[in-house]
């Protein structure tokens, strides 16, 4: 066998092995990549609704933990913290759905988005928030908007 045999005989070899094991390698390099990626997203939508939670901590006196509620002996006042807080719920569910929702979902994204479902459906159980989804829908993405309205009335299937 020539040298020049030898050359051809290893291009045909990394053109056979090589570009698919390159080809492969990128393949899963990507796949690796778009699962960090949505786990980082996942983890700061999880940070954002830890701050929420520290913000009705601090608002106690709205008793928005209670599945019950405050009833009616809110002052008008806290019936505004009230309303601006399931906002910026509200305002975190549609961001949590806009980032991780999908109508296809592999496992993995499932998962993640199981807990922000299940987060909806707890906080939609509760029929202040409820009666405020009116006013913090308008004007939200459509898809959203109606994924959550088909999620209110499941809920209320339930109950």
């Amino acid at each position: 066998m020539t040298l020049l045999e030898k050359m051809e005989f290893l291009s045909y070899v990394v053109t056979v092995v090589g570009l698919p094991l390159a080809i492969l390698t990128y393949v899963l390099e990507q796949r690796r990549e778009r699962r960090n990626e949505d786990e980082e997203i996942f983890q700061r939508l999880s940070d954002e609704y830890r701050e929420f939670l520290k913000l009705v901590l601090d608002n106690s006196d709205l008793h928005l933990l209670r599945s019950e509620g405050a009833g009616e002996t809110l002052t008008e006042e806290q019936k505004e913290r009230r309303l601006a807080i399931f906002g910026i719920l509200v305002s975190l569910f549609e961001r949590a759905y806009l980032l991780v929702y999908e109508d296809t979902m592999d496992k993995q994204t499932r998962r993640m988005w199981q807990s922000w479902e299940d987060y909806m459906r707890e906080w939609i159980r509760r029929a202040e928030f409820r009666d405020s989804l009116a006013v913090h829908l308008e004007g939200e993405d459509e898809e959203f908007t109606t994924y959550i309205r088909r999620l209110v009335e499941s809920e209320k299937a339930r109950s």
